[in-house]
Order: structure tokens, then sequence, then C-alpha cells
């Protein structure tokens, strides 16, 4: 058997079945689909010959791909098919049904099954919840992503893990998450961010609020700027205020950013003055330049203590920082004087002193630079971090590498910037 390259059910629907000598026996109706160790994996395909169903084993198929699907068999070999209620049928009992938690709350509608060759089987690796499915089902996806490409834009994939959905029965009415909406935490931000995106604004709201402010606060950073902005006007303010206090100052002022100004001023109003003065900070540059993408959260220590106090201190500090890096050294002023990679901080002599060990007048740039010169700074000195200075040298963050990668992936990704 050959099963070859990416391969979803709508693929092979209707298409034609061909017998050992190249003659057409049938075309494509439905899928048998029984339990397999990983995964689901199909037992039997069943044709449409004229009028009558026919039933194909899988131990019949010689070739199975989107192109080509042939047997070993004749159509007068084959036998009479007839699914019942103990039959799993692809088509029939998976497709356009319902994916919801074990809490029987609906989430979102397959609208395509993935396929992929393991060892000599073929298994149901995800569910296609997405605008490719639907798109793949009418014949257009093609068409449809050559014409995103002319807007330098590309079609996402939304798919769903089958090691996230419950074991099927035959019949199903919906399909089950393994895990409940409260464990949904459990997941990559970036999955549960892809559920979010294919449910209306008060699913998505109410998805949000059984989250923990933290991994709500990554899931939103995942999510397009429309969606962020229709959730956090959404869900109570409390709540807003509890995830904008967990996001990074830069991410959060980029959210707040979009929102109607009312509303953001609402929840800033309710997030903790430090966290608040933080991003309003932010707020006061333009979204273009090194101030509009950098973060105010940074390790800076003065010339004058030791690499041990450093490191005592860097264990701490770090804990409240999302990517760290280097570490700043600053004068009296707190304007920048060096920095210090962690690898020249971990194997410094305990007993020197850290200005001994700091790279001197270090690359940096201030906040009115534009973003693209940013970028194409840190990409020439292949630096993780680049600081960000104002006009009197007093440090006053660090654009790092996350926001210069979202920089290029923006734009066929999500249409934002993270960073840490």
């Amino acid at each position: 058997m050959a099963l070859f390259g990416e391969l979803f059910i709508s693929d092979i629907l209707a298409k034609p079945v061909f017998d050992p000598k190249g003659g057409t026996i049938g075309k494509v109706w439905d899928i048998v689909v029984v339990r397999g160790e990983p995964l689901p994996k199909i037992h039997s395909i069943i044709i449409r010959r004229r009028k009558q169903l026919l039933r194909i084993d899988w131990s019949a198929i010689n070739i199975f791909n989107k192109r080509i699907i042939s047997t070993t068999l004749y159509a007068e070999a084959l036998n009479a098919a007839s699914p019942g209620k103990a039959d799993l049928m692809a088509v029939r009992d998976i497709l356009d049904k319902q994916i919801v938690d074990i809490n029987g709350v609906k989430v979102v509608r397959v609208n395509d099954i993935k396929l992929e060759g393991y060892g000599d089987e073929a298994v149901l690796i995800s569910v296609d919840v997405g605008i490719r499915g639907i798109l793949r089902r009418l014949g257009i996806e093609d068409w449809t992503e050559e014409v995103s490409r002319l807007f330098t834009s590309k079609l996402p994939y939304n798919l769903i893990s089958w090691n996230y959905i419950q074991p099927l029965k035959p019949e199903l009415k919906a399909i089950t998450l393994t895990i409940p909406r409260q464990n949904v935490s459990d997941l990559h931000p970036a999955d549960i961010a892809e559920i979010i995106s294919q449910v209306s604004r008060e699913e998505g709201a109410d998805f949000i609020k059984n989250l923990d402010a933290e991994t709500a606060a990554e899931t939103i950073s995942e999510l397009a700027p429309d969606m962020q902005v229709e959730i956090l006007n959404e869900i109570e303010t409390e709540r807003a205020s509890d995830i904008i206090e967990e996001m990074p100052p830069n991410e959060a002022a980029d959210v707040l950013n979009k929102l109607p100004t009312a509303r953001a001023k609402e929840i800033l109003e309710n997030v903790e003055k430090e966290d608040a003065d933080n991003i309003q900070e932010l707020l006061g540059y333009e979204e273009d330049t090194a101030g509009g993408i950098m973060t105010n959260r940074f390790v800076a220590y003065p010339a004058g203590i030791t690499v041990k106090d450093a490191t005592d201190r860097f264990k701490v500090d770090a804990k409240e920082i999302q990517d760290v890096n280097y570490i700043y050294v600053i004068d009296e002023g707190e304007r920048l004087k060096g920095v210090v990679s962690l690898r020249e901080l971990i194997t410094a002599s305990h007993d020197a002193a850290i200005a001994d060990i700091m790279e001197g007048d270090p690359r940096s740039v201030t906040p009115d630079v534009d973003e693209k010169v940013v970028a194409e700074t840190m990409l020439k000195y292949s630096l993780y971090a680049l600081p960000v200075v104002n006009q009197d040298g007093v440090l006053i963050g660090a654009v790092t590498i996350d926001a210069i990668l979202d920089l290029f992936l923006s734009s066929d990704k999500r249409g934002k910037r993270r960073s840490g």
C-alpha cells in the first residue's frame, strides 16, 4: 500500500477507485474507521458502484493517495456494504460534528479529517476545524490560497490533534475533547488560541474566563488583534485587568492600544500601579519604533557589584521577566555602560567586578528609531536583545529577538507582534 503526502478525507471523496487493470469499479463514498494503536485507522473503504455500495478491506488497497486509489480486487470480488449502527463512518459520523469539552460545552465543528501513513496503515491524526477545511471540501482551497498570496497573506491551518479527542463511537452526535474546559490550560496557548479563533465572541470570552490568568494572558497574546479586542470587550473589567497584569508590559500596551480609549482606560485603572505605570510608559511610543516594540522589563546592575552579587540578584530578578539574554551594566545615573551575556556571568570568577567582564559601549538605539532599522541591527550583529536608551543615554528598555521574529511573521501569522 502506498500513502503519499498530505491527505484529507475531502481529497478522496467521490474519487474513482481502480482495479488491477485500471478500470473504474466505483467512487469513494465513505470510510469505515476502527480503533487503532496509537490512533484510529481505516478498516475499509465503502465505494458506490452505480446504485450499489461495496466494501473494500484496507488489506486489498494497493495505492492510496489524493490522485490515485487502486485495489488488488475486481468488482465481482467485492462484497455488498450496508453500514449499520455498529460501524463508525468518517463522513456520516465525524464530518460536521461539533467538538465539545467533557463538560458538554461546544467548541468547534469538524470541517475535514487529516490522514497519515503509519506503517502499513492509514491513521486519522487530526481534525481540521478551520476555513481551509471548508474551502477544501468546496474544491477551492488551492485557488483561494493563490489569491491570498497576492495580498502577502497565508491561509491558516487550524488542526486539533487526535491526541486531544476521546475514543470514537458509532453514530456520534458530538466529538469530545479528552480534557474539561478548566483543564484546557494543559494545551499550549497557541493551540488554545486556534480553538478560540473558531468560535463566537461570546464563546471565546467564556473560554477565557475558565483559564487561569497567566494562561489567559499567553492565549490572548496569540490571538489576532480583532479577536483580542472582542474578547477584552466581552469579559468583566476586573478579569481583563488580571489578564493584562500577567502580560509583559509591551504586549499589554499593544493590546490596550487596539481597544477603544475609554475601555483601555477602564482596564488600566484596575491594574496594579507599578504594572500600570510600565504599560502607560510604553503607550506613549509609536507602534513601529524601537519604543513601540521594546519591553521595559530588563535586568540592569551597577558597575561596582561583584559577579557573585550579580548572580544572586539575577536568580531572583529573572523570575519576573519572560526572556533574559543579557545583564546590562549602568552607572549611578542609570546610563548604559556595558552588557554582560549570561555565559560570561556564569563562567567568570565570583570575586570579579561585573564591570571587568562587561562589553563596554554596547550597541543601542533610541526609542524613535524605526523598527526595521532595529531588526537590521540585531540581525547584522547576531544580537538576542538590543538596549534602548533615551537622549541622555539612560537605559529605558530592550528589544528582544522575539519581537524581531514577530515582525517577519506578523503578516502571515497573526498580524501583530509578541516579545518578552
